[in-house]
């Protein structure tokens, strides 16, 4: 075969083989740590590849946030949803059976 056309299938598949390499770092090192980190509701830095962990910033200061809906709020957003209230037992019949 021609010699040209060998030196070329070579550099395509060395081109392809490093496309992949760097496609698969980009994956594995950018791509699902942000995913992760955004699943769990923190905050990805994409320069330092950094997921850090947001906080109120009441939880700094110490202040007290006296709007329920506004502490409700800037905790649904922090991911740190509050607890929800215990609900009543199902009711039962008489006879002590409980209802399907």
């Amino acid at each position: 075969m021609n010699p040209t056309i060998e030196r070329l299938k070579v550099i395509f598949v060395g081109i392809f083989l490093v496309l992949n390499v760097v496609l698969a770092v980009w994956q594995f090192g950018w791509v699902l740590p942000r995913k992760n980190c955004e699943a769990a509701h923190k905050w990805w830095d994409g320069s330092q590849r950094v997921c850090a962990q947001p906080i109120l910033i009441s939880d700094i200061t110490g202040r007290v946030i006296d709007n329920p809906k506004a502490k409700e709020e800037a905790l649904r957003a922090l991911g740190r949803l509050p607890p929800e209230p215990a609900r009543p037992p199902p009711p039962q019949a008489a006879g002590g059976k409980p209802q399907p």
